[in-house]
């Protein structure tokens, strides 16, 4: 079997507000650890049919970033259930979703 690896670092300030995030992977083409800004990891707990999520970001994301970042997070959902099920209508409603919370952030910029 084989094994691949996702390493996340997170360095906290005194208040333990993550500060800065780092990432590396064993099949990265590169070895070099890679900062980001946010991280949002979502497990599927069988035993409890219930998903968990941990979700970080770095004090210097925006909130511009961050929803943008979380309409990305969608966006790829919506592959990933049309990919792993072929629901189509599931993956439409998401990305129709997706559509209209990037037209409520163009309006929301053009304020």
């Amino acid at each position: 079997m084989k094994k691949t690896e996702i390493k996340l670092n997170i360095f906290l300030d005194k208040d333990n507000l993550p500060e800065n995030i780092t990432w590396e992977a064993t099949q990265k083409p590169s070895d070099v650890s890679e900062n980001t800004k946010a991280v949002s990891v979502s497990l599927w707990d069988d035993t409890s049919m219930n998903s968990m999520r941990i979700d970080l970001w770095t004090k210097d994301m925006t909130i511009d970033e961050m929803k943008r970042f979380y309409i990305n997070n969608l966006g790829g959902m919506a592959q990933t259930i049309l990919n792993a099920t072929g629901d189509e209508f599931m993956a439409d409603e998401t990305n129709a979703l997706c559509e209209k919370f990037v037209e409520y952030l163009k309006k929301e910029a053009a304020k």
